[in-house]
């Protein structure tokens, strides 16, 4: 496996991924790409200024992830999105593209990483609850009741760092985290 510029000639992989798009996130949030030109013009949106995308390929070509990141604030990238095939899952795919993004954003300045992580279908204990109440408490306590990725990010050195209630609907939040690079 070797990681590399994802670039706007890149048609193969560019198909590639947005077929990646639509079936990592089909299962939990369906309405994330309902076409697969809805993921081609994701994917076409991490060609813009200000922004990276990167991709893990196998030996024969084969896109198994890939990754990205735009500029947030001025020392602040947000990395978006991060997927990997799901046949690939579990392997390392994922661990290997965080670690090079991370080094791609410090080359650029970078002191933080941060992340937005979804949980629009009660995978967490912060799913379908106030988060307006007890805030601190509900992150302190939080539990992963179905696979969440935000475990994912903690073993990579991401520290939760807030929630935003509400974002994607009623007791739908986005999960806050960051890491100091």
């Amino acid at each position: 496996m070797h990681i590399r510029d994802l670039t706007p000639n890149d048609h193969s992989e560019i198909n590639q991924v947005a077929e990646m798009l639509v079936d990592a996130f089909h299962e939990h949030w369906p309405d994330a790409f309902e076409t697969l030109e809805d993921a081609v013009r994701e994917v076409n949106e991490s060609f813009t200024d200000g922004r990276i995308s990167r991709i893990a390929v196998d030996d024969d070509g084969v896109v198994l992830g890939w990754i990205g990141a735009q500029l947030s604030y001025s020392e602040v990238w947000e990395l978006h999105p991060l997927v990997v095939r799901v046949d690939q899952q579990g392997k390392g795919v994922g661990r290997a593209l965080v670690a090079d993004l991370e080094e791609r954003v410090r080359e650029r300045g970078a002191l933080t990483l941060m992340l937005g992580s979804d949980d629009q279908d009660d995978m967490t204990t912060l799913s379908g609850v106030d988060l307006y109440q007890n805030t601190g408490q509900q992150i302190d306590n939080i539990r992963n009741l179905r696979g969440h990725p935000y475990e994912f990010y903690q073993k990579l050195g991401y520290t939760i760092i807030g929630v935003m209630p509400d974002a994607n609907g009623i007791g739908k939040p986005d999960i806050l985290m960051a890491k100091r690079l």
